[in-house]
């Protein structure tokens, strides 16, 4: 409970700070250009259109999440919220008045709401740190999994939220049910990892029953039921699997979408790619572009387009993913993949029909036929055209094992939507920005990937 009233408090705290300055400069300067009569409802109008754009974009963002989310990046969602919502009714202002007016108000508002905004997210993250417990947690891992997974999980988990959680327990599914018992009465909180359906049934009853907080990992058959529609044929309820993301209007409309805005960030980024070419070019004398292998929709094959960033013949041992501090990469290499501009040529696969703004990342050919020797089901994301960005890009990271990039894509997959697209592609903006976002693989599962591959 103390929980959500510092986020609440903190929540009401930062609309009211960056709504109040951007009202503030908006009546003493914009406002009289914008309309000529009306001014005060014509100002309400404006500051309720700053104020929805901000808290919409705030909720794709998570902008107010303090529990889980490092202030950090608390600031920059919110930093990207408000300067936005400022962004365009500056615009609307402009093309109102239809002359260019004065941005010095405005980005002087901006700076005073971003140093408003630092303060109170330090305040709100410090004060939730001294004042909030960590949640007494048991971990239980399933029969497929062993302990060391689940050991690794703790890890990665606590890396980012220890201040959420004290991991007390980890137990796996063969627990008796006394030893059960006793374990979650003494915790607030249990993590089922990668257990089987039938024991989730059984952990998640008790957690009911006991008034617990629980997470689970799911798994396959959990997200394509998020696709199913309710049918009332008969008094016995009914599921029916839809094909959400095969309707004809939306993917004329996807499609018409894509080649307009490839095409648009095309002519914008030209200049760019023009310099990067040519400092590819001049440091080592190489080839400017990479073309690789890639699955799409329905497993057809296409040559996926990057700048070049890594040394000529990179891969003449076999195939060999990214690490950390790969010394295969170029100096510009390593700026291009840091800011993601290596991906930039692929506007030009969007543009041709290849790839899409936003679908399931196409994977490579070799490591997507070693998945599927692995798991089967990951031909499940060949149901949509591959993407530039997509959910397992916003909410993974590169080296996120195959299993869980095909969830995560699945769950793209079958709540696709115009609206989610444009979600994504805003979500986008701020992975760029997370170094996490683009950790590559460690030493052991590069080499083991590229034993595998080597072998087929």
């Amino acid at each position: 409970m103390e929980n959500k009233q510092i986020t609440h408090t903190a929540r009401t705290l930062l609309r009211i700070w960056n709504t109040g300055w951007f009202a503030f400069v908006w009546i003493r300067y914009y406002n009289v250009f914008m309309f000529n009569t009306y001014r005060t409802l014509g100002a309400l109008f404006s500051i309720l259109t700053f104020y929805i754009v901000y808290s919409w974009l705030c909720n794709v963002y998570k902008a107010f999440r303090f529990a889980s989310t490092d202030v950090g990046e608390i600031v920059f969602s919110q930093f990207i919220s408000f300067a936005a919502a400022d962004l365009l009714l500056y615009i609307e202002c402009v093309l109102v008045y239809n002359q260019l007016r004065n941005l010095l108000p405005g980005l002087g508002i901006v700076g005073i709401q971003l140093a408003g905004t630092m303060l109170i997210a330090l305040e709100a993250k410090r004060y939730f740190m001294r004042h909030v417990a960590r949640q007494k947690t048991l971990v239980i891992y399933g029969t497929k999994t062993d302990r060391l997974s689940a050991l690794r999980f703790e890890k990665i988990l606590l890396r980012k939220y220890d201040h959420l959680f004290d991991i007390l327990y980890t137990e796996q599914e063969t627990i008796s049910e006394d030893q059960l018992i006793q374990f979650i009465q003494g915790v607030d909180t249990a993590i089922l990892y990668k257990i089987s359906p039938e024991q989730r049934f059984r952990f998640t009853n008790l957690c009911l029953e006991m008034g617990k907080n629980f997470y689970f990992t799911p798994d396959l058959e959990d997200v394509i039921e998020t696709g199913c529609e309710a049918k009332h044929l008969l008094d016995t309820p009914l599921m029916k699997y839809e094909y959400s993301y095969q309707n004809s209007k939306d993917l004329v409309l996807k499609r018409a979408l894509d080649i307009f805005f490839s095409m648009l960030f095309l002519i914008i980024l030209s200049p760019f790619m023009l310099v990067t070419a040519v400092a590819i070019r001049l440091e080592d004398h190489g080839p400017v572009f990479y073309r690789q292998k890639r699955y799409t929709k329905d497993g057809k094959i296409f040559d996926i387009l990057k700048f070049r960033s890594m040394i000529v013949d990179a891969e003449k041992n076999g195939v060999q993913p990214s690490t950390d501090g790969d010394p295969r990469i170029t100096k510009v290499g390593e700026i291009i993949r840091k800011t993601r501009f290596d991906e930039v040529p692929q506007f030009l696969n969007i543009l041709k029909g290849d790839m899409s703004f936003v679908g399931p990342r196409p994977e490579r050919v070799e490591h997507v036929d070693l998945y599927m020797q692995e798991i089967p089901q990951f031909r499940y994301r060949m149901a949509m055209k591959g993407g530039l960005t997509g959910y397992a890009q916003v909410f993974g990271k590169y080296n996120t094992t195959a299993e869980d990039k095909l969830l995560l894509d699945l769950m793209y997959i079958e709540n696709q939507t115009t609206l989610l697209d444009f979600k994504i592609a805003l979500l986008t903006i701020r992975t760029i920005f997370q170094k996490e976002s683009t950790e590559g693989f460690d030493e052991t599962v590069s080499g083991q990937i590229n034993r595998e591959t080597a072998q087929e």
